[in-house]
Protein backbone atom coordinates (compact mmCIF):
# COMPACT_ATOMS: atom_id res chain seq x y z
CA UNK A 1 0.00 0.00 0.00
CA UNK A 2 1.48 3.09 -1.23
CA UNK A 3 1.24 6.00 1.55
CA UNK A 4 0.56 9.82 0.28
CA UNK A 5 2.34 12.29 2.16
CA UNK A 6 -0.38 14.94 3.00
CA UNK A 7 0.74 18.33 1.98
CA UNK A 8 1.06 21.34 4.60
CA UNK A 9 -1.90 23.23 5.14
CA UNK A 10 -2.76 26.83 3.67
CA UNK A 11 -2.44 28.75 7.08
CA UNK A 12 -3.34 32.04 7.60
CA UNK A 13 -3.26 34.64 10.49
CA UNK A 14 -6.13 36.98 10.37
CA UNK A 15 -5.18 39.57 13.25
CA UNK A 16 -6.14 43.16 14.30
CA UNK A 17 -6.14 45.43 17.13
CA UNK A 18 -9.32 44.68 19.69
CA UNK A 19 -12.98 45.45 17.32
CA UNK A 20 -11.30 46.08 13.88
CA UNK A 21 -13.50 43.73 12.45
CA UNK A 22 -11.60 40.00 12.56
CA UNK A 23 -14.41 38.03 13.05
CA UNK A 24 -16.50 39.20 10.41
CA UNK A 25 -13.67 39.15 7.93
CA UNK A 26 -13.28 35.14 8.96
CA UNK A 27 -16.80 34.95 8.88
CA UNK A 28 -16.64 36.01 5.32
CA UNK A 29 -14.04 34.15 4.22
CA UNK A 30 -15.47 31.14 5.68
CA UNK A 31 -18.71 31.14 2.87
CA UNK A 32 -16.10 31.07 0.54
CA UNK A 33 -15.06 27.11 1.58
CA UNK A 34 -15.56 24.84 -1.39
CA UNK A 35 -17.98 22.16 -0.74
CA UNK A 36 -15.48 19.23 -0.66
CA UNK A 37 -13.03 20.76 1.84
CA UNK A 38 -12.43 20.77 5.19
CA UNK A 39 -11.58 24.04 6.81
CA UNK A 40 -10.55 24.28 10.16
CA UNK A 41 -10.33 27.61 12.62
CA UNK A 42 -8.34 28.46 16.07
CA UNK A 43 -9.43 31.46 17.98
CA UNK A 44 -7.80 32.51 20.54
CA UNK A 45 -9.73 34.29 23.65
CA UNK A 46 -7.49 36.74 26.17
CA UNK A 47 -10.55 36.05 28.70
CA UNK A 48 -11.69 32.29 30.09
CA UNK A 49 -15.36 32.75 28.43
CA UNK A 50 -15.36 31.83 24.57
CA UNK A 51 -17.70 34.72 22.60
CA UNK A 52 -16.13 34.26 19.13
CA UNK A 53 -16.59 30.22 18.44
CA UNK A 54 -20.28 30.90 18.95
CA UNK A 55 -20.22 33.41 16.10
CA UNK A 56 -18.14 31.34 13.62
CA UNK A 57 -20.62 28.71 11.52
CA UNK A 58 -20.61 25.11 13.18
CA UNK A 59 -21.67 22.94 10.17
CA UNK A 60 -20.10 19.83 8.60
CA UNK A 61 -17.09 21.11 6.91
CA UNK A 62 -15.57 23.10 9.27
CA UNK A 63 -13.84 23.05 12.46
CA UNK A 64 -13.46 25.16 15.12
CA UNK A 65 -10.93 25.65 18.42
CA UNK A 66 -10.51 27.85 21.02
CA UNK A 67 -7.70 28.68 23.26
CA UNK A 68 -8.74 30.73 26.20
CA UNK A 69 -6.98 32.12 28.86
CA UNK A 70 -4.00 34.33 27.62
CA UNK A 71 -2.52 35.14 24.27
CA UNK A 72 -1.23 32.76 22.08
CA UNK A 73 0.96 35.08 20.98
CA UNK A 74 3.35 35.40 23.39
CA UNK A 75 2.31 33.14 26.71
CA UNK A 76 3.66 29.94 27.05
CA UNK A 77 3.72 27.74 23.56
CA UNK A 78 2.85 24.19 24.98
CA UNK A 79 -1.02 24.97 25.12
CA UNK A 80 -1.06 26.52 21.11
CA UNK A 81 1.12 23.60 20.35
CA UNK A 82 -1.21 20.76 21.85
CA UNK A 83 -4.19 22.50 20.58
CA UNK A 84 -2.89 22.84 17.17
CA UNK A 85 -1.37 19.45 16.82
CA UNK A 86 -4.67 17.95 17.85
CA UNK A 87 -6.38 20.68 15.67
CA UNK A 88 -5.07 18.90 12.69
CA UNK A 89 -4.79 15.47 13.37
CA UNK A 90 -7.90 15.64 14.32
CA UNK A 91 -9.95 17.20 11.47
CA UNK A 92 -7.37 16.96 8.65
CA UNK A 93 -8.31 20.53 7.28
CA UNK A 94 -7.51 21.53 3.79
CA UNK A 95 -7.21 25.42 4.83
CA UNK A 96 -6.82 26.75 8.63
CA UNK A 97 -7.58 30.03 10.07
CA UNK A 98 -5.92 31.47 13.08
CA UNK A 99 -7.36 34.41 14.79
CA UNK A 100 -5.55 35.89 17.64
CA UNK A 101 -6.59 37.91 20.27
CA UNK A 102 -7.17 41.71 19.64
CA UNK A 103 -4.19 42.18 22.70
CA UNK A 104 -1.71 39.81 20.61
CA UNK A 105 1.71 40.56 19.18
CA UNK A 106 1.25 38.38 15.67
CA UNK A 107 4.79 38.45 14.99
CA UNK A 108 5.54 36.54 17.53
CA UNK A 109 3.01 33.96 16.44
CA UNK A 110 4.34 33.83 13.00
CA UNK A 111 7.81 33.14 14.59
CA UNK A 112 6.64 30.15 16.79
CA UNK A 113 4.53 28.94 13.77
CA UNK A 114 7.90 29.32 11.35
CA UNK A 115 9.86 27.31 13.36
CA UNK A 116 11.02 23.78 11.53
CA UNK A 117 9.09 22.13 13.58
CA UNK A 118 5.47 23.27 11.92
CA UNK A 119 7.54 23.27 8.05
CA UNK A 120 5.56 19.78 7.22
CA UNK A 121 2.54 20.61 8.93
CA UNK A 122 1.83 24.43 8.33
CA UNK A 123 2.16 26.71 4.70
CA UNK A 124 1.95 30.03 6.29
CA UNK A 125 0.33 32.58 4.08
CA UNK A 126 0.59 36.08 3.58
CA UNK A 127 -0.14 37.67 7.31
CA UNK A 128 -3.17 40.03 7.54
CA UNK A 129 -4.01 42.70 9.79
CA UNK A 130 -7.53 44.50 9.88
CA UNK A 131 -7.71 48.12 10.97
CA UNK A 132 -10.75 49.69 11.67
CA UNK A 133 -10.66 52.87 9.21
CA UNK A 134 -13.12 54.80 11.39
CA UNK A 135 -10.92 55.15 14.28
CA UNK A 136 -7.46 56.18 12.08
CA UNK A 137 -8.25 60.05 13.40
CA UNK A 138 -7.59 58.69 16.98
CA UNK A 139 -4.22 59.70 17.32
CA UNK A 140 -4.10 57.92 21.35
CA UNK A 141 -5.69 54.58 19.61
CA UNK A 142 -3.56 54.25 16.55
CA UNK A 143 -0.10 55.68 18.46
CA UNK A 144 -0.35 52.72 21.22
CA UNK A 145 2.74 50.34 20.85
CA UNK A 146 0.19 47.40 20.35
CA UNK A 147 -1.25 48.77 17.42
CA UNK A 148 2.34 49.80 15.88
CA UNK A 149 3.79 46.62 16.58
CA UNK A 150 0.55 44.51 14.49
CA UNK A 151 1.21 46.48 11.87
CA UNK A 152 5.07 46.25 11.66
CA UNK A 153 3.83 42.75 11.23
CA UNK A 154 1.53 42.52 8.68
CA UNK A 155 2.15 41.60 4.91
CA UNK A 156 -1.74 42.74 4.07
CA UNK A 157 -3.84 45.57 5.49
CA UNK A 158 -7.59 45.26 5.55
CA UNK A 159 -9.36 48.81 6.01
CA UNK A 160 -12.79 47.47 7.91
CA UNK A 161 -15.75 50.58 8.19
CA UNK A 162 -14.68 52.00 5.17
CA UNK A 163 -18.40 53.61 4.92
CA UNK A 164 -17.50 55.39 8.05
CA UNK A 165 -14.81 56.86 7.83
CA UNK A 166 -14.51 60.65 7.41
CA UNK A 167 -12.13 62.77 5.97
CA UNK A 168 -9.71 63.07 9.15
CA UNK A 169 -9.59 59.18 8.55
CA UNK A 170 -8.99 59.32 5.19
CA UNK A 171 -5.81 61.54 5.87
CA UNK A 172 -4.70 59.33 8.20
CA UNK A 173 -5.06 56.11 5.98
CA UNK A 174 -2.61 58.29 3.09
CA UNK A 175 -0.07 59.04 6.26
CA UNK A 176 -0.27 55.09 7.39
CA UNK A 177 0.49 53.61 3.96
CA UNK A 178 3.39 55.55 3.34
CA UNK A 179 4.90 55.16 6.99
CA UNK A 180 4.36 51.13 6.67
CA UNK A 181 5.26 51.14 2.75
CA UNK A 182 8.35 49.00 4.16
CA UNK A 183 6.40 46.52 5.52
CA UNK A 184 2.82 46.33 3.95
CA UNK A 185 2.45 44.53 0.49
CA UNK A 186 -1.14 45.17 -0.21
CA UNK A 187 -3.92 47.69 1.32
CA UNK A 188 -7.68 46.43 0.64
CA UNK A 189 -10.63 48.16 1.28
CA UNK A 190 -13.37 45.82 2.76
CA UNK A 191 -16.83 46.34 3.30
CA UNK A 192 -18.26 44.77 5.91
CA UNK A 193 -15.46 42.14 5.62
CA UNK A 194 -16.60 41.08 1.95
CA UNK A 195 -12.48 40.01 0.84
CA UNK A 196 -12.17 37.66 -1.90
CA UNK A 197 -10.01 34.44 -0.03
CA UNK A 198 -7.33 35.18 -3.48
CA UNK A 199 -6.61 38.61 -2.02
CA UNK A 200 -5.15 37.06 1.03
CA UNK A 201 -3.97 33.91 -0.28
CA UNK A 202 -0.20 35.21 -0.97
CA UNK A 203 2.65 33.48 0.14
CA UNK A 204 4.40 34.83 3.12
CA UNK A 205 7.08 37.11 2.68
CA UNK A 206 8.93 36.81 6.26
CA UNK A 207 10.64 40.03 6.82
CA UNK A 208 14.54 39.23 7.40
CA UNK A 209 15.46 40.76 11.00
CA UNK A 210 19.14 40.61 12.17
CA UNK A 211 19.41 41.90 16.22
CA UNK A 212 22.95 42.12 17.21
CA UNK A 213 25.41 44.03 19.35
CA UNK A 214 26.39 47.83 18.59
CA UNK A 215 27.78 48.29 15.58
CA UNK A 216 31.38 50.08 17.73
CA UNK A 217 31.11 46.77 19.87
CA UNK A 218 31.17 44.89 17.04
CA UNK A 219 34.53 46.60 15.89
CA UNK A 220 36.27 44.83 19.01
CA UNK A 221 34.81 41.60 18.49
CA UNK A 222 36.44 41.21 14.97
CA UNK A 223 38.46 37.80 16.66
CA UNK A 224 35.79 35.91 17.24
CA UNK A 225 33.99 33.89 14.30
CA UNK A 226 30.66 34.59 14.33
CA UNK A 227 28.62 37.77 15.70
CA UNK A 228 25.65 36.32 18.00
CA UNK A 229 21.97 37.94 18.23
CA UNK A 230 21.38 39.46 21.01
CA UNK A 231 17.92 40.91 23.41
CA UNK A 232 18.99 42.89 25.71
CA UNK A 233 19.88 46.42 25.37
CA UNK A 234 21.40 48.01 23.60
CA UNK A 235 21.37 46.26 20.13
CA UNK A 236 21.20 47.55 16.67
CA UNK A 237 19.28 45.49 13.87
CA UNK A 238 18.22 45.40 10.34
CA UNK A 239 15.21 44.41 8.39
CA UNK A 240 14.72 43.86 4.72
CA UNK A 241 11.74 43.72 2.99
CA UNK A 242 10.11 44.52 -0.22
CA UNK A 243 13.34 46.24 -1.78
CA UNK A 244 13.77 48.14 1.48
CA UNK A 245 16.01 48.34 4.57
CA UNK A 246 15.40 49.47 8.07
CA UNK A 247 18.15 49.75 10.63
CA UNK A 248 17.01 50.61 13.76
CA UNK A 249 18.69 51.16 17.49
CA UNK A 250 17.00 50.74 20.50
CA UNK A 251 18.92 52.21 23.85
CA UNK A 252 17.99 51.97 27.73
CA UNK A 253 15.51 54.10 28.73
CA UNK A 254 17.80 55.73 31.22
CA UNK A 255 19.83 57.27 28.57
CA UNK A 256 19.36 60.42 27.94
CA UNK A 257 19.98 62.79 24.81
CA UNK A 258 20.85 66.53 23.30
CA UNK A 259 17.89 67.57 21.68
CA UNK A 260 19.47 69.90 19.25
CA UNK A 261 22.46 67.31 18.89
CA UNK A 262 20.01 64.40 18.00
CA UNK A 263 17.71 66.65 15.69
CA UNK A 264 20.85 68.21 13.90
CA UNK A 265 22.01 65.07 13.47
CA UNK A 266 19.07 63.77 11.77
CA UNK A 267 18.30 67.24 9.72
CA UNK A 268 21.52 66.28 7.57
CA UNK A 269 20.78 63.18 6.78
CA UNK A 270 20.29 61.81 3.27
CA UNK A 271 19.26 59.35 0.95
CA UNK A 272 16.44 58.15 3.61
CA UNK A 273 12.90 57.16 2.80
CA UNK A 274 11.95 57.61 6.46
CA UNK A 275 12.62 58.33 10.44
CA UNK A 276 11.35 57.63 13.05
CA UNK A 277 12.50 58.14 16.58
CA UNK A 278 12.11 58.61 20.49
CA UNK A 279 14.92 60.01 22.89
CA UNK A 280 14.69 60.90 26.58
CA UNK A 281 16.39 64.17 26.25
CA UNK A 282 17.50 67.07 28.34
CA UNK A 283 14.00 68.35 27.23
CA UNK A 284 12.08 65.49 27.89
CA UNK A 285 10.85 62.92 26.36
CA UNK A 286 11.00 63.72 22.25
CA UNK A 287 9.45 62.12 19.69
CA UNK A 288 10.48 62.37 15.47
CA UNK A 289 8.83 61.42 12.44
CA UNK A 290 10.25 62.81 9.48
CA UNK A 291 9.65 61.87 5.92
CA UNK A 292 10.55 63.85 2.88
CA UNK A 293 7.46 66.27 3.05
CA UNK A 294 8.31 67.52 6.36
CA UNK A 295 10.11 66.99 9.66
CA UNK A 296 7.81 66.50 12.35
CA UNK A 297 9.13 66.32 16.00
CA UNK A 298 7.24 67.21 19.51
CA UNK A 299 6.58 66.04 23.58
CA UNK A 300 5.91 62.98 23.76
CA UNK A 301 5.01 60.39 26.62
CA UNK A 302 7.80 58.34 28.38
CA UNK A 303 8.65 55.35 26.58
CA UNK A 304 9.89 52.18 27.40
CA UNK A 305 13.52 52.21 25.81
CA UNK A 306 15.29 54.98 23.10
CA UNK A 307 14.42 54.19 19.98
CA UNK A 308 14.75 55.33 16.51
CA UNK A 309 14.42 53.51 13.05
CA UNK A 310 16.09 54.90 9.16
CA UNK A 311 14.25 53.66 6.06
CA UNK A 312 16.40 53.33 2.70
CA UNK A 313 16.13 51.64 -0.37
CA UNK A 314 18.10 49.05 -0.71
CA UNK A 315 20.43 49.91 -3.35
CA UNK A 316 21.74 52.75 -1.24
CA UNK A 317 24.79 52.45 0.64
CA UNK A 318 25.15 54.02 4.17
CA UNK A 319 27.82 54.37 6.62
CA UNK A 320 25.83 52.97 9.44
CA UNK A 321 28.85 52.98 11.71
CA UNK A 322 29.21 56.86 11.48
CA UNK A 323 25.60 57.97 12.15
CA UNK A 324 25.77 55.52 15.18
CA UNK A 325 28.88 57.01 16.43
CA UNK A 326 27.37 60.49 15.48
CA UNK A 327 24.29 59.35 17.34
CA UNK A 328 25.81 58.19 21.05
CA UNK A 329 28.32 61.12 20.78
CA UNK A 330 24.64 63.32 20.82
CA UNK A 331 24.60 61.86 24.81
CA UNK A 332 24.25 64.08 27.49
CA UNK A 333 26.82 61.99 29.52
CA UNK A 334 28.55 61.19 26.22
CA UNK A 335 30.33 58.86 24.19
CA UNK A 336 32.96 57.21 26.33
CA UNK A 337 30.61 55.98 28.89
CA UNK A 338 28.89 53.38 26.78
Amino acid sequence: MKIIARKAVPTHIISGFLGAGKTTLLQHLLTQKPKNEVWAILMNEFGQIGVDQQLITQQSGYAVKELLGGCLCCSSQLPMQITLSRLLSESKPDRLFIEPTGLGHPAQLLEQLTEPHWHSSLDMRALVVVVDGSRLHDKPWVQQHLYTDQLKAAQVVVISHKDSMNDDDQQAYIQLKQEYQTYVQSWIEAENGQVPLLQLDLPLVPVQRKVQPLLRQQMTQQNESETQEIKQLPYHYVETAQGYTVAGWKFPKRWQFKFYDVLDLLCTQQDWIRIKAIFYTDQGWKSFNFNPEQFNYKSTEESIDNRIEVIIQDSVQHDWLLFETQLLACRVDGLESI
